[in-house]
């Protein structure tokens, strides 16, 4: 060919390969002296076919057939609507394009222009299809063992049935994809398409029916079969390629017991059998007890089934019940049988977790590595759209019978006409779904596959773009040009997913003028009850608390909630969620940067709905600690701040109150700053409890020193002078650096005279001092208050507060119990007087570290002690197996263990001589004196237990020992210790009592000698 045709065939999108040269011959297309009279318009139509080259090849297959080319030819010539469809369809499917090649007289399919909007009829279908098998289409249809029999079986019939449906959806697809290739055809509008190929599945699967009755012997028993369609085809939404989702119902003659139910039972699996090698696979695991359930039911089984044991989802696939082949009443009897069900679903107890848990369970099947190529499944995929429409019709359709409608697109109009969900919403939503439904039907047309996912390659991408009818811009390509495209309608959807839901629920309660339809205040109550809500009328007075006027800041607020409040129903406790967020918001309304930083950053928005959701402690500390939001930026500085740089700020900033009263407020409210970082830190999962519990024990370590500078001070401004030196003993978990939230300061307070001094009223001084800390400390103030508990202290509440050192010691060599030695182990200096703090440690180690190792009376006192501890301290109705602090193998097991273990050998092992619970049970690993395995077990235990005390106070916002035993409290510390949403609370429940059984026994061998 020559230069000159070379050139001239780029026009048109076409290369020179020989290949494609021979083609353009054989069609009489072009020669060596370039395009022929009459080709340039059907070269013209090939440039806007999905692949040029493919849909050449195609017309070449064709023209290999000279007599019915000699046909083919002038009518693509001069025939522009049908040189549009034909061109289009060879172009953009390979498994269509071979089944023209195969069929060559199926062209003539595409004559005739069907309607645009009813591109198919079922008639048409199942008379085309019902001939093919030897089937008279005016018969009466088969209706089980009733009706004609195709006269057609064996393979021969699946292979014709194969032919005519293939044909059929030629016609469909054609007609689909020809606005692309011909611009002067009417736009086929997504539920024609989807319609017609649900109107083709009809037919199939009764053809099928029929195919399948006519193997049957002449004494089977009689039965009649109705195949109900459920998901797509069902809601006539059908797919190109896609699994047809059934449910088979069936009854017998009277008397026959189950022998027609038998005879059913052949004819569903057959009939599935046959679709499934002739067009696609019938899915019927929809059915009661999926596939470890019945093939086929009676009504009467079905009946029973659904009224007592199906699941909210079952209840959500019947929406889309039609009769779809074989006995149609039988089949209207069925979907009468279960709408009633359907449409009060939404009254179940269960409705709310279940519907979350779909949600969750269909994001977490997508593989990571396709998520972003899913236009099923995907965020902003076609499910987030169907699982909105589907819950809202549930939600609304109980008492609106015009909702009751079961295909997507018509219920999103629906739902649009009578106000609940706004117009421009609804319209923008439609869109998107519209174009990821063709964009879906063109992948699978392709190669006629069921898939839902984009092309991997570039060149399949633009193969997608073209046939749906892009072309290059600029310097985009076709595939870049969709693309962009795609992504905004991603977008769209991800975005709308939240305000299809609460942007109508806004509308109703914030009382500004708009066009949009309202919702009433029972539909949005029963909205949010649907959403998790479980006090709707209280969370509408918070909504409209929030919204109502035309302020900026109701505005903003107005903006944020639909996002906020999606976050708030997957939360475990939506209504706490919202009610602390009105306060915050509330208690914020003059801060300045708080809603624009929720309005500009995404993700602090969403955290912090979340954080409220889930924790009642971030909602009690947020008001007075606002600046924390800003941390909830990035990861790196909610986690930047280390315990002694904390520790240092909070001593510099108490430094600057005026009075020792508003010193120590400055330092409790800095702790209050410190508590909430933590807590966010926690409940986001980005800490260890380890570093968790330093973090704390160093914030109320450096508040204490701020107390006790303060009352110091004040001591020396009343009496001109300090004349003694004090040290405050930190004990229990504020000695072991183990603070929890809930914890207290346990303390013991030591003092000696300075020289010179008076000694009795220099005592008496430090005990003021002492006194004025606790006090300071635990007066009424909206900031935390950190209790000082001293009744460790040597003959507790009605010894002195402070003593002198010397008194220390006479104690302990005269009066003190083993218990208070055993106490002793966690003393640590954490305020005041170093040296002097020392120099208790020092007498301390004399007496808690014996040199001989602990008397055998010792050990069993110790024992008996905890007998006793075990036996009353637990509270009456605890559970003891999930009892945090006093339960098997909890804090106090584990603690008593390794504390006995350093009073016996601490006096000949250095190493052991810490106040720190981990610490010493590692050295006692590493001494020998247990094995590798029990101090694993132990310390597993002891960090569980401690994590799951923490969460208990961060989640209910007290001071809590106990696991909860059921319901939304035990499900909101499951989340918080990391179990998933949609699992079963109990897992957790059971995993910490493994942990802690195991734990137990260790103790019953180490501490109480058992075993």
């Amino acid at each position: 060919m020559s230069r000159p045709a070379s050139r001239s065939l780029g026009r048109y999108g076409l290369g020179t390969e020989p290949k494609i040269l021979r083609d353009l011959e054989i069609t009489g297309l072009a020669d060596a002296d370039g395009v022929r009279d009459g080709g340039q318009d059907v070269l013209r139509a090939l440039s806007r076919a999905g692949r040029p080259e493919m849909a050449l090849a195609g017309l070449a297959n064709l023209a290999a057939h000279p007599a019915i080319w000699a046909r083919v030819r002038p009518e693509l010539q001069a025939n522009s609507r049908f040189r549009g469809r034909l061109i289009a369809v060879l172009g953009a499917s390979t498994a269509l394009s071979d089944h023209l090649s195969a069929r060559p007289d199926d062209w003539e399919l595409l004559l005739p222009e069907a309607e645009s909007t009813r591109l198919l009829t079922a008639d048409q279908a199942y008379a085309v299809l019902a001939t093919a098998v030897g089937i008279d289409p005016a018969a009466p249809r088969c209706t089980g063992t009733a009706g004609p029999r195709a006269t057609v079986g064996g393979p021969a019939a699946v292979i014709a049935l194969r032919q005519a449906y293939r044909s059929q959806l030629l016609i469909v697809a054609a007609h689909d994809l020809a606005q692309a290739v011909e611009s002067s055809l009417p736009a086929v509008a997504l539920p024609a398409v989807t319609q017609a190929l649900s109107d083709l599945a009809d037919a199939t699967l009764q053809v099928g029916l029929t195919i399948a009755a006519s193997a049957l012997p002449d004494t089977a028993p009689p039965a009649r079969l109705a195949i109900v369609a459920m998901g797509k085809c069902g809601a006539r939404e059908l797919n190109y390629i896609s699994d047809v989702d059934v449910i088979f119902t069936a009854e017998g003659e009277p008397g026959d017991g189950d022998a027609g139910l038998a005879t059913a039972t052949t004819l569903a699996s057959q009939t599935m059998r046959i679709c499934g090698q002739a067009a696609w696979e019938v899915d019927a695991n929809l059915r009661p007890e999926g596939k470890a359930g019945a093939l086929v039911r009676t009504l009467a089984s079905h009946g029973s089934y659904y009224q007592r044991w199906a699941a909210t989802w079952e209840f959500q696939a019947l929406l889309k019940a039609r009769p779809s082949a074989g006995d149609l009443e039988l089949g209207q009897r069925f979907v009468d049988l279960t709408q009633p069900g359907v449409w009060n679903a939404a009254k179940r107890d269960s409705f709310v977790d279940d519907v979350q848990a779909m949600r969750r369970r269909v994001e977490a099947n997508i593989p990571d590595g396709v998520r972003e190529r899913e236009l099923k499944l995907g965020p902003g995929g076609l499910r987030d759209v169907e699982f909105s429409v589907q819950l809202l019709q549930l939600v609304h359709g109980r008492t609106d019978p015009d909702l009751r409608i079961p295909g997507t697109l018509m219920g999103l109009r629906a739902l649009i006409r009578d106000g609940y969900v706004g117009r421009t919403d609804g319209a923008d939503m439609s869109a998107a779904y519209t174009f990821l439904r063709r964009a879906e039907h063109r992948i699978q047309l392709q190669r006629l596959r069921r898939t839902h996912l984009l092309p991997d390659n570039h060149a399949d991408l633009d193969w997608l773009a073209r046939t749906a009818g892009y072309s290059g811009a600029g310097t985009s390509d076709a595939a870049e040009v969709f693309n962009n495209e795609l992504q905004q309608h991603v977008t769209t959807v991800r975005r709308l997913h939240e305000k299809l839901f609460y942007r109508p629920l806004l509308h109703a309660v914030a009382a500004v003028p708009g066009d949009e339809l309202q919702l009433t205040p029972e539909s949005a109550a029963a909205r949010l009850q649907a959403l998790g809500f479980r006090a709707p009328e209280a969370a509408l007075r918070h909504l409209a608390a929030l919204t109502s006027g035309v302020s900026r800041r109701a505005a903003i607020q107005r903006h944020l909630l639909p996002v906020l409040l999606d976050t708030f129903s997957t939360a475990p406790d939506p209504d706490a969620g919202l009610l602390s967020y009105r306060h915050v918001s509330e208690a914020l309304a003059d801060t300045p940067w708080y809603l624009r930083l929720l309005r500009d950053e995404a993700l602090v928005a969403q955290r912090l709905a979340g954080l409220l959701g889930s924790s009642r402690l971030v909602g009690d500390l947020l008001p007075r600690a606002p600046e924390v939001l800003q941390l909830l930026v990035d990861d790196e500085l909610l986690l930047a701040p280390e315990p002694d740089q904390v520790a240092a700020s909070l001593l510099r900033r108490s430094r600057r109150g005026l009075t020792p009263q508003e010193q120590v407020d400055i330092a409790r409210n800095r702790r209050r700053h410190e508590l909430l970082r933590l807590t966010c830190a926690d409940m986001l999962g980005l800490v260890a409890v380890a570093d968790i519990v330093l973090g704390l024990t160093s914030a109320a370590e450096a508040t204490l020193q701020a107390a006790y500078a303060a009352a110091l001070a004040k001591v020396a401004e009343d009496r001109g002078r300090v004349d003694f030196r004090l040290a405050v003993i930190g004990m229990g978990r504020l000695g072991g650096a183990e603070v929890g939230y809930s914890s207290d300061a346990d303390v013991m307070y030591v003092a000696v005279p300075l020289p010179g001094a008076d000694p009795g009223a220099a005592m008496a001084a430090a005990n003021t001092a002492a006194d004025l800390m606790g006090r300071l400390l635990a007066r009424p103030s909206p900031d935390p208050a950190l209790l000082i508990d001293a009744n460790l202290r040597p003959e507790g509440k009605n010894g002195p507060l402070v003593r002198s050192l010397d008194a220390y010691k006479a104690y302990w060599q005269k009066f003190a119990q083993a218990w208070e030695r055993q106490a002793l182990i966690r003393a640590r200096p954490v305020a005041g007087d170093a040296e002097l703090g020392a120099e208790f440690i020092a007498a301390a180690d004399e007496f808690r570290y014996p040199t001989g190792g602990l008397a055998e009376s010792d050990v069993i006192e110790i024992r008996r002690i905890k007998a006793r501890v075990d036996a009353e301290r637990l509270p009456r109705g605890a559970d003891p197996t999930t009892h945090t602090k006093l339960g098997h193998g909890g804090l106090a097991d584990v603690e008593w263990t390794v504390q006995l273990m350093q009073l016996q050998h601490a006096g000949w092992h250095p190493e052991l001589r810490t106040p720190r619970t981990l610490d010493a049970l590692r050295a006692a690993r590493d001494l020998s004196l247990l094995s590798e395995e029990d101090a694993e077990i132990l310390e597993h235990s002891w960090l569980q237990a401690t994590h799951v005390r923490n969460v208990l106070m961060m989640v209910s916002g007290k001071p809590e020992d106990q696991i909860p035993r059921l319901g939304r409290p035990l499900a909101a510390v499951a989340r918080a210790m990391g179990y998933p949403p949609d699992g079963d609370p109990g897992i957790f429940v059971d995993e910490y009592r493994r942990t802690t059984r195991r734990a137990r026994k260790v103790v019953d061998r180490l501490f109480s000698g058992v075993g």
